[in-house]
């Protein structure tokens, strides 16, 4: 009988994680080893909480009321004897769309994003998240547009759904379903998730674990 993805998911994430590097520019990036998964979003979308709540810890990603604090590419990585980097790697990206950055900073970003997932070969997946309050918006679409001009595998996660009703829920899934039909990159599925609460989180877990398993 097949293991239940619940509890695979589960067990992925139940292991030690830790912080591995932090990288202005694609000149310090690690080395290419093991799987590594993205997460992407809007500055104030809720990547740091989505990360902490993946692993069970509450400050393994930074957390800030403050968008645009993310200004590297982090990585996280559960250490192993074998050496950092062999696994699963998860990568926390600078948000986007953070108009109040100077436009310089916001252009340093942008290209650090861009070179990142034109470059590596070993990135698996890439979580666009989007929040369930506001739905796509066009930035949003210009990412989606780069996911897919690089050929990069991406899926989308809802955030702070717990913060809409069932039926607005329903309805915004429908309708992101349908923006992505005819983009092949995307994969069809769309995950609801609340941090605060924890609802999604295992389904995620899950999806992490499937993804990481198809790449090893």
């Amino acid at each position: 009988m097949a293991d239940d993805p619940i509890e695979v998911g589960r067990k992925l994430f139940a292991r030690p994680w830790g912080f591995w590097r932090g990288t202005p520019d694609m000149k310090h990036l690690p080395p290419m080893s093991g799987v590594e998964i993205a997460f992407a979003g809007r500055s104030n979308v809720g990547k740091s909480s989505l990360i902490n709540a993946l692993v069970g810890q509450n400050a393994l990603a930074r957390t800030s009321n403050t968008p645009g604090r993310t200004q590297e590419l982090n990585f996280f990585h559960v250490p192993a004897e074998e050496g950092p980097g062999l696994g699963l790697v998860v990568v926390d990206m600078p948000g986007y769309g953070f108009a109040a950055a100077p436009e310089a900073k916001v252009k340093e970003w942008t290209r650090l994003i861009h070179d990142y997932l034109r470059g590596r070969q070993n990135l698996a997946r890439v979580y666009v998240l989007v929040d369930a309050r506001h739905g796509l918006k066009p930035v949003d679409m210009e990412v989606l547009d780069e996911l897919g001009t690089s050929a990069v595998s991406y899926q989308i996660v809802l955030t702070k759904a717990d913060q809409i009703s069932d039926a607005a829920l329903v309805k915004l899934k429908a309708a992101t379903l349908d923006v992505l039909k005819k983009r092949a990159a995307a994969f069809p599925e769309i995950i609801a998730t609340s941090s605060r609460k924890g609802e999604g989180i295992p389904e995620l877990r899950a999806a992490i674990a499937r993804v990481a398993a198809e790449r090893t």
